[in-house]
């Protein structure tokens, strides 16, 4: 599920499940609907995403270039090592501007994230 909130200088679009493949059918719609709103900052929030493959890690890359082409800024935040990992083989991190602050809450981390050691978010 993705779902993409704003005020009125950032966009933020919270990811939650798996993002690959078999989700990539909404990717032009949420695309299409960040680029629209045409903010200064774009929050990409993966602290519930389960897993993701190229085809979501191309997905981000594509918001984030999105942005970009704007003048706008992409940060990436409660990203796993594994979801990092995915991006650098992609060769796209330097696209975003890691959120090292962030920590996802309790809950997020019961809901799915288990096995994640704490500092990977």
């Amino acid at each position: 599920m993705i779902q993409i909130s704003a005020s009125s200088t950032t966009a933020t679009v919270a990811i939650a499940g798996d993002l690959d493949l078999a989700e990539r059918g909404q990717f032009p719609e949420v695309t299409a609907r960040v680029s629209g709103l045409r903010r200064q900052l774009l929050v990409l929030d993966m602290c519930d995403v389960t897993f993701m493959d190229s085809t979501g890690a191309a997905f981000l890359m594509a918001l984030a270039q999105a942005s970009a082409r704007r003048g706008g800024a992409t940060v990436l935040r409660g990203a796993s090592e594994r979801e990092l990992f995915v991006l650098e083989v992609c060769g796209a991190l330097d696209l975003f501007r890691l959120d090292p602050e962030h920590r996802c809450s309790p809950e997020d981390r019961a809901a799915g994230y288990a096995n994640v050691p704490q500092n990977a978010h």
